[in-house]
């Protein structure tokens, strides 16, 4: 609460602000997600074999990080801090989705997800690089579908044989470095 002289009057008024719960919601939405992971981290199994630095460590700093973020925020909002409205930067606020470019975005995703088992991740990586890119207007095809292939590939032999992760090879399975 604050005091504001009245006009005219020879006394103090008491007003009250309103608090900016829509500005809260965010940084209020990081300290929940910051103690659930707090407390899911509680339940990791530690293994008898694990080394001064366990399974926990990587969660609890998340957690105690997003937490501490949060309530900072929210001190600062409390204290009068407020976000500015955005002009909108380099939005024309006037034009109409492109929902041909949405639309071409969202069919690569769809399609990495219905392909990614049966034709493994270097055809549907392939898929989704080149949908993307072509929805977002690279032009020509084919250089997209080219850079496309090299990334899926690269980011296939990368997530398989150096951090040892599984992607479905789909018809590349056997042959080395993928499967």
């Amino acid at each position: 609460m604050s005091t504001v002289p009245a006009t005219g009057a020879g006394h103090a008024v008491t007003t009250r602000r309103s608090v900016p719960w829509l500005q809260l919601l965010l940084p209020l939405g990081f300290v929940g997600l910051g103690a659930f992971a707090l407390v899911d981290a509680s339940r990791i199994v530690v293994p008898q074999t694990a080394g001064s630095v366990g399974p926990r460590a990587f969660p609890y700093a998340v957690g105690a990080v997003l937490v501490l973020a949060g309530l900072a925020v929210v001190v600062d909002v409390l204290r009068g801090h407020r976000g500015e409205v955005e002009a909108g930067e380099d939005v024309d606020a006037d034009r109409s989705v492109d929902w041909r470019t949405v639309g071409g975005m969202t069919l690569a995703f769809v399609l990495l997800v219905v392909l990614v088992e049966p034709a493994g991740w270097p055809v549907a990586g392939t898929v989704l690089f080149t949908g993307t890119a072509f929805a977002l207007g690279a032009r020509p095809w084919w250089r997209a579908a080219l850079i496309g292939a090299v990334l899926a590939v690269l980011v296939h032999v990368l997530f398989t044989q150096y951090l040892g992760l599984f992607l479905p090879a789909g018809p590349l399975e056997g042959v080395p470095g993928f499967g």
